[in-house]
Formats: structure tokens, C-alpha cells, sequence
């Protein structure tokens, strides 16, 4: 990977009342292709796929609600309804449709399920790991009853209602969280996200731009399974599921998730965990410019 010569501009939206915040790689002409981020992550991770997609297609990258430059939700709503009205709202605005979708894990399951619902306005769609919890998770999670998830959600939520933001003396210090989280980065990757996801407090520390409620995930109220797969089998478009042999991501060949997908292809990648556009970056833009054609 190559050090970035220029960036984006920063631009923001409003959608539910939030102001969100994107950016905008330039080349205004081209074939918008969209880029979203994984959870308790930020749009400039995407650098290095941008930089090089740049010349060829309208790149925009946003930060979804509570994350990076991104308003924080202030009833900390950060459920999938909430992410996938986002997502069309930016769409719609901006006039992006038809368009290309690239997403990592949360950001996949997004786009999966906006492409679902709106078919036409995607002409392709990369999701990495992006599928959500395996049948096997969900069934686990179907044998806990009712009011016990939801008083478990509960009781997260008000947990998490009074826990601060962890503080790092240094920006080293937060450094050495980043490389701890994913062994395979290198510095300069490594770097250069956490420069990106991290604030300054007023008392020199610094501390990850996400708000705290992105930890409680598995809200209660979601769509069922049963629905979920109703909308990848909406989807018409060509579809290219990435996958990184190391990574705790249950791979839809194998625990028969892909029968939901008319149009779709599964990538493994070897040596690589759940960031694998990351891990195995040449590989991986190797993969998707073939993909894009």
C-alpha cells in the first residue's frame, strides 16, 4: 500500500434528524460506488481501496450514525432500521442510484438489506463478512426466551449508560489498542486508523469516536432470520461475498446461506481475519476490480 497524496472533501447530510458525516473522493462524472464501513469503525479505513478506485468511479464513503465525524444518536437508537433508513437517505439525496456497494461486516449487512429493498438502484454489491450472525448463532439465541433477551438488552443498555469513554494518554497508547485488535496490520495501516478514529479530550488524552452504546448489539426488536433471507433473495444484481479463512465469520457456502442468493459468489481469503480487505489488501482489490470489471 501506498501513502495517500490526497484526500477526500468532508461533506454531511441530515437524516433523522442526525447529522452525518461523508466523504467524497471527487470525480464527479464517474460511476458512483459507495463505500460503508464495519462497526465501531469510520469511513477512512477505506483509504486504500478509494485511492485506488479513484480515477475510475465517484467515490463516496460515509461514517454511519455514531461513528467518526458522524452525530451520535441521542436515544442511542443504532438498530438496523435506523442504519438502513440512513443509508437511503444518503442515496436518495445525493442521487446515487443505480450505484455499486462495497461494505465490511455491519456495513455488509446494511447493504445487503438496502439492496434487498431496493434491487434497482444497485448494480453490484461486495459484502465482507457481511451476512451477520450464523444460523447457528441464531438458533442459540432462539432458545433463550423472549424475556430474558429483552431484559438482557435492558440491563447492557443501562450498563452501558454509565460507563465513560476509555481515555489513552497518548496517541500511542490507543496505537497499541489498534495493533492488539488485528495482529495482521501493518504500522503504517495501523497508524493511519487510528489517527482517523480517535478525538483529542480537552485534557490532551485521546479517545475512539464511537459512542459507547455501539457495544450492546442483538437488540430484540430486529427482523427475524426469516425475513432477512426474504431480502437477499430480492437482490438481482451480481454479488460477491468475501470471506477470510481465520476469521470467527460463518462462511455462507458452508452453513447454507448462499440458497438465499440468485446471483452471488463466495471468496475466501487465506491469512486473514475479519478486516481481510485489510489483511490481504492486494488480494482483496485483486478480487474486486475483477469483480467490478
Amino acid at each position: 500500500m501506498t501513502q495517500m497524496l490526497t484526500g477526500p472533501a468532508s461533506h454531511s447530510f441530515i437524516s433523522q434528524r442526525l447529522r452525518l458525516h461523508y466523504v467524497d473522493w471527487g470525480n464527479p462524472g464517474a460511476p458512483p460506488l459507495l463505500l460503508l464501513h464495519g462497526g465501531r469503525d469510520h469511513c477512512r479505513s477505506w483509504d486504500w481501496v478509494a485511492e485506488r478506485l479513484r480515477g475510475r468511479y465517484r467515490i463516496i464513503a460515509p461514517d454511519l450514525r455514531g461513528h467518526g465525524d458522524s452525530a451520535w444518536s441521542p436515544d442511542g437508537d443504532y438498530s438496523m432500521g435506523a442504519y438502513v433508513y440512513d443509508l437511503a437517505q444518503l442515496i436518495h439525496q445525493l442521487k446515487l442510484a443505480p450505484l455499486t456497494i462495497v461494505a465490511h461486516s455491519l456495513g455488509g449487512n446494511i447493504a445487503l438489506r438496502y439492496t434487498g429493498l431496493y434491487p434497482e438502484n444497485v448494480s453490484k454489491v461486495v459484502a465482507i463478512e457481511g451476512l451477520g450472525p450464523s444460523p447457528r448463532m441464531i438458533e442459540e439465541r432462539r432458545a433463550i426466551p423472549a424475556q430474558k433477551r429483552w431484559r438482557d438488552w435492558i440491563d447492557d443498555k443501562r450498563a452501558v449508560a454509565g460507563r465513560q469513554a476509555r481515555r489513552y494518554a497518548s496517541l500511542e497508547e490507543a496505537l497499541g489498542r489498534m495493533k492488539a485488535e488485528n495482529g495482521y496490520l501493518t504500522d503504517d495501516q495501523a497508524r493511519h486508523l487510528t489517527e482517523h478514529g480517535v478525538s483529542q479530550n480537552e485534557d490532551g488524552t485521546f479517545s475512539w469516536k464511537f459512542d459507547n452504546y455501539l457495544h450492546v448489539w442483538n437488540a430484540p426488536h430486529d427482523m427475524d432470520p426469516e425475513a432477512i433471507a426474504g431480502l437477499w433473495e430480492n437482490i438481482t444484481c451480481p454479488t460477491l461475498l468475501c470471506y477470510g479463512e481465520k476469521s470467527w465469520a460463518s462462511n455462507p457456502e458452508k452453513d447454507g446461506r448462499m440458497r438465499h442468493f440468485r446471483n452471488a459468489r463466495v471468496v475466501s481469503f487465506p491469512d486473514a481475519g475479519h478486516w481481510l480487505h485489510h489483511d490481504r489488501y492486494e488480494l482483496f482489490m485483486s478480487e474486486l476490480e475483477g469483480f467490478l470489471g
